[in-house]
């Protein structure tokens, strides 16, 4: 006889789902969560190999310099090309979050005893999500802007 604690619960739970247990079924729902992960592993290994293929252009145009002013350059546009990649690596990965959560949020409405009463909530969940990601693309883009300013500004005075 099952009691009312949580182990028993999930133990009676299980074995009455046994019978009904369907092994492509199974395979169909964990099918996006490995699609997702598999996602995320190739936009990891693509932006890794960015990052080190950077370092090796970096290490291989200041291996032979003799100038520190060249040597400081060279670190200069290393750092600013790192920034860039920064900002477009975060881009990728917030663009695949909210992607994700779009095809997440869609899912449970599909699943929902109730789709049509939960669809306005899973499109404001879509659009809080969308807003969340373009804010930060206009964050990056205005800070992006500022660093070139004060740039911009640092060589006009070396210029003088």
């Amino acid at each position: 006889m099952f009691k009312n604690t949580p182990f028993e619960a999930i133990a009676k739970t299980m074995s009455e789902s046994a019978p009904k247990f369907n092994a492509t079924s199974m395979q169909d729902a964990i099918k996006p969560v490995q699609e997702n992960l598999q996602a995320w592993a190739d936009l990891a290994q693509n932006q890794a190999k960015e990052v080190q293929a950077a370092i090796a252009e970096t290490v291989t145009a200041i291996k032979d310099i003799k100038d520190p002013q060249a040597a400081f350059e060279i670190m200069k546009a290393s750092s600013e090309a790192g920034m860039a990649m920064f900002a477009k690596n975060l881009k990728e990965a917030t663009s695949l979050s909210v992607g994700q959560f779009h095809s997440t949020v869609d899912a449970v409405e599909k699943a929902h005893p109730a789709p049509a009463a939960f669809a306005p909530v899973a499109k404001n969940l879509k659009s809080a999500a969308s807003t969340a990601e373009n804010t930060l693309d206009s964050v990056m883009e205005k800070g992006a802007a500022a660093v070139a300013s004060v740039a911009s500004a640092s060589k006009a005075k070396k210029a003088r």
